[in-house]
């Protein structure tokens, strides 16, 4: 449990923090022209919880977007050994901050390195900002904020294809996986 600790990966928020940028249009999901497929599995994407005061971000690349009980949803897969877990389970709100196939070496060491040893933004340069119910990442060209409605354990035992409990989970640290609700789609504007 956190307790109100103050970690080294919860940086001061710039100046800017309590608005959104201006750098940011309003979007529709289903407005989107990029492959849910490219964005997150080649492209990668940022998974961010936290609030203004303690934070984290991880990349991921498995997850998905789609529609479930009649929501437009994502859901991603955290491991419950990251740090970003523990932000997950304590918050409301997630986001996913996708920046199209750029800033790929900033996302490789938010992937490989933990927030509780290192500040991500401090050693990507990458800026949070507060969304009003979430963290988003100011880089991105696409931040989708997503309000957590359900988590599902993976159990192996569902399985059918055997390969994949040796290939991805040899330490047998099975993902959460999470389902949003998309309620906000944030689109970097033009020229910004």
């Amino acid at each position: 449990m956190l307790r109100g600790l103050r970690f080294a990966a919860s940086p001061p928020f710039p100046r800017k923090v309590g608005r959104l940028f201006m750098s940011f249009q309003e979007s529709n999901i289903r407005e989107l022209k990029e492959s849910a497929v490219k964005l997150i599995s080649d492209d990668w994407a940022l998974v961010t919880a936290g609030n203004q005061e303690q934070w984290n971000t991880m990349t991921v690349s498995w997850g998905g977007l789609g529609e479930l009980w009649g929501k437009d949803v994502a859901f991603i897969f955290i491991r419950p050994q990251r740090y970003t877990y523990e932000f997950l389970e304590r918050e409301e709100y997630f986001t996913m901050s996708f920046f199209g196939g750029g800033y790929k070496k900033e996302l490789a060491l938010c992937g490989a390195k933990s927030g509780r040893e290192i500040d991500k933004a401090k050693q990507t340069g990458l800026t949070p900002f507060f969304t009003g119910r979430a963290v988003a990442i100011e880089q991105a060209k696409l931040v989708l904020v997503c309000r957590k409605l359900a988590y599902q354990d993976i159990d192996p035992a569902g399985f059918l294809d055997r390969t994949i409990d040796a290939a991805c989970y040899p330490a047998k640290d099975y993902h959460r996986m999470y389902v949003g609700a998309i309620e906000s789609v944030l689109l970097q504007k033009e020229g910004a």
